[in-house]
């Protein structure tokens, strides 16, 4: 199968790469490293069945090769970065999802749209299924982000239901692994970069709001699965670990696992930050067979080595 995965130098993009080239499929990755970086994808390098464009995808381009699949993952995902790209954001989720898409319909592939949990805002439901349709505040700074997935999954369905466009949305909630970059911005990064060097952890509101964390490794195959199984036209599922953890307990686990003598400092609640964050993944055990499997205490430790050897930290000394 040939595959197309846009953001491919992003942290969940570059990990699709490796999993669709170790299945036996080809990749075209492109990227224009607005958030991505080339050190994600260096490692691929002499890989036969890997091509690297660069290229912004909010910008007409064309494929030369047949396209079995197109896999739309490129756009700012932290707050840090969608706060600081809020125009770039916009247009990868509007102008880059119609360009694939049209770009799938040509070649006649697959479509996999990735959508966010940030699509149900700051939940008045607990946990969030696929029927919910959200709690989003459109006249905030976040919703750049919220409200491009949004239109994204709108417009994906459209192709679905006027053009027969065979299109599956993945809802991600929170992901965390090797390759996301140290200042993300977001929670698990930022309290490992601040624990292995031994600075406060800094912890927004009084830390009881939630996060559902799901290992990198757990996400891609659920994405796999998503992708290459029969039967899921127009499918929408949610993609995440069930497991519900406070802020805090996050905190604190990590400085055990990484031995740290950071304190904790609190600070406010940044606007429209949601309280809490888990997804319902009934539909996805039940469509893809699929359900995390690696234990919180064993993903951040994986993570936790790789952000020792990008910091250069030997927490041996």
């Amino acid at each position: 199968m040939n595959v197309l995965i846009t953001g491919a130098a992003g942290f969940i993009g570059s990990h699709l790469s490796d999993k669709f080239i170790s299945e036996g499929h080809r990749v075209t990755s492109l990227d224009n490293y607005l958030t991505g970086s080339p050190d994600n994808l260096e490692h691929l390098r002499n890989e036969t069945r890997f091509k690297f464009i660069e290229q912004d995808i909010t910008q007409p381009f064309t494929a030369a090769d047949d396209i079995d699949l197109v896999m739309h993952f490129a756009s700012p995902a932290s707050p840090k970065d969608y706060l600081a790209h809020p125009m770039e954001t916009m247009k990868a989720g509007s102008t880059g999802t119609r360009l694939t898409l049209e770009l799938a319909r040509e070649k006649k592939s697959r479509y996999l749209m990735a959508s966010t949990s940030e699509i149900y805002g700051d939940p008045a439901v607990h946990p969030q299924g696929e029927t919910y349709r959200g709690n989003v505040n459109t006249l905030s700074p976040r919703a750049v982000y919220d409200e491009a997935k949004r239109f994204s999954e709108t417009i994906c369905l459209t192709y679905y239901r006027e053009f027969g466009l065979d299109v599956r949305i993945a809802r991600i909630f929170n992901t965390y692994g090797e390759r996301m970059q140290v200042n993300d911005g977001r929670v698990v990064p930022t309290f490992l970069t601040q624990a292995l060097k031994d600075e406060p952890i800094t912890v927004y509101g009084d830390g009881t709001q939630t996060r559902s964390l799901c290992y990198i490794s757990d996400l891609v195959e659920g994405l796999y699965h998503l992708t290459t199984l029969e039967g899921l036209a127009g499918t929408v599922v949610n993609l995440g670990n069930p497991d519900e953890l406070q802020i805090i307990e996050v905190a604190n686990l990590i400085r055990q696992l990484t031995g740290s003598r950071s304190g904790i400092v609190f600070q406010p609640l940044p606007e429209d930050d949601p309280k809490r964050r888990c997804p319902d993944i009934i539909k996805a055990k039940r469509l893809l067979n699929w359900q995390p499997e690696v234990s919180i205490n064993h993903g951040l430790e994986k993570t936790a080595r790789y952000f020792e050897r990008i910091l250069n930290i030997n927490k041996e000394e």
